[in-house]
């Protein structure tokens, strides 16, 4: 799902199908879905519930802001409800591994993987950045570019020694 302005690249990272969240209703009955995938989404688990095959799944990535304290309601209750029914209702924990991290490496290296990049800043305009990503507007990731180093530079490193010459 995604926005107007975003339902043509949604479909250029290579989805199938693609629904315009301010139009239609993923929910509605005429579609059932095996997989689910919801990051940071607001369906109640009945909607998500009623999209999914009788033996699909749907997958809660993330947190959101639903008021309680780990921000996590919605997907805790989801996985506790998947004990008593056929759906399963599933919290994606991820854990980082270095061979995961060095085959995306190789992945992005060859080409077959392509990041959608919407903009780059420097270390700087964190903040800049962030309220670009609030606004919802934007297609891709922002990326943060540390401040690289001159030459010489050893203050990044935090060495602040000097070397005789």
């Amino acid at each position: 799902m995604a926005s107007t302005a975003k339902t043509d690249f949604v479909r250029s990272l290579g989805a199938d199908h693609v629904l315009d969240y301010t139009k239609d209703d993923f929910a509605d009955g005429t579609r059932h879905y095996d997989l689910i995938l919801d990051i940071g989404g607001g369906a109640s688990l009945t909607r998500l519930r009623r999209a999914l095959k009788p033996r699909g799944t749907v997958v809660f990535v993330g947190s959101e802001d639903t008021g309680d304290i780990t921000g996590m309601g919605r997907q805790l209750r989801g996985a506790a409800l998947s004990l008593f029914i056929r759906q399963r209702l599933a919290i994606l924990m991820a854990k980082e591994r270095a061979s995961d991290l060095e085959e995306l490496t190789e992945h992005l290296e060859s080409g077959r993987l392509v990041p959608a990049l919407a903009e780059s800043y420097p270390l700087d305009q964190a903040k800049a950045a962030m309220q670009m990503l609030e606004t919802g507007k934007v297609r891709g990731k922002v990326v943060i570019v540390p401040d690289q180093p001159t030459p010489g530079d050893t203050s990044a490193r935090g060495d602040h020694s000097t070397v005789p010459a």
